[in-house]
């Protein structure tokens, strides 16, 4: 069996910042096993999976220890992916997903556009075990469908989180989003997700369905220019439209090979 695969750095215009995420183009499915098995063996945070069918692609993703509901940056990995290398003839791509519905992705110029479900965050009194896993007692968490969001003052002390990640992967959540108001954006964040094998995420479009709709809110604003300040970073902007987002960003290509099994 030989599977093209591709990797890609999204939510970067250039290579060695961004977040790299594996795209795996199939003829038709293989079993479970071995898709988790090919993740593992790529070792990033995400690898997204497509299979062609009339009006689009199915896509799922994984990461190197579990199948998750919903990724942004393996999204838009894919979507460069048939942009750039598989020739897809239109300007939009139509993904199907298994838990999170129908997902599009438009270029408009060297920017990919992605229409998202939004997931607002409601107050959430302090979950058991967050303060001693963060190092610090957050003032504002938030719960969404699933991560929690925890709000901070600064930027600064955004950049300054070193959880304990063996802790917080007793937390009882897909991750946990830390954001602040930007020095040189509406806002930025990290995200960590231990308990789904990637400790810290380097940008995270998904995490961006909780962060647009909270921010919008906060800023009065419905159009949002975001940084993820992890060390590879990334740059994206967001909008709300109704119970979607839009979340978009550029890619750069890294890698093209064949996985031989």
């Amino acid at each position: 069996m030989r599977i093209p695969i591709y990797q890609v750095d999204a939510f970067s215009s250039e290579v060695f910042s961004g977040n790299p995420a594996a795209v795996c183009v199939l003829d038709a499915w293989i079993d479970d096993r071995l898709l988790q098995s090919i993740a593992a063996e790529n070792n990033l945070s995400e690898t997204a999976f497509l299979v062609q069918t009339g009006s689009g692609f199915d896509l799922r993703w994984f990461t190197p220890v579990t199948e998750v509901a919903l990724c942004g940056h393996a999204t838009l990995a894919s979507a460069f992916v048939l942009f750039t290398s598989r020739n897809w003839p239109a300007d939009t791509v139509t993904f199907h997903t298994r838990k999170s519905g129908e997902l599009s992705v438009t270029r408009q110029g060297d920017l990919l556009v992605m229409d998202f479900p939004a997931r607002p965050a409601s107050p959430l009194p302090l979950p058991a075990g967050l303060a001693e896993a963060l190092r610090f007692t957050p003032e504002r968490v938030f719960a969404s469908a699933e991560d929690l969001l925890v709000v901070l003052e600064s930027e600064s002390a955004v950049r300054a989180v070193q959880p304990d990640f063996a802790a917080l992967q007793r937390i009882e959540c897909r991750g946990v989003i830390v954001t602040a108001r930007g020095d040189r954006s509406d806002f930025v964040s990290r995200f960590f997700a231990p308990r789904f094998g990637v400790p810290e995420d380097p940008v995270t479009g998904s995490a961006h369905c909780v962060l647009t709709p909270y921010w919008a809110t906060v800023l009065g604003k419905t159009s949002l220019h975001a940084f993820q300040v992890s060390q590879r970073g990334g740059e994206l902007f967001c909008s709300t439209s109704g119970d979607r987002v839009i979340i978009s960003g550029k890619a750069a290509a890294y890698l093209e090979g064949t996985i031989m099994l």
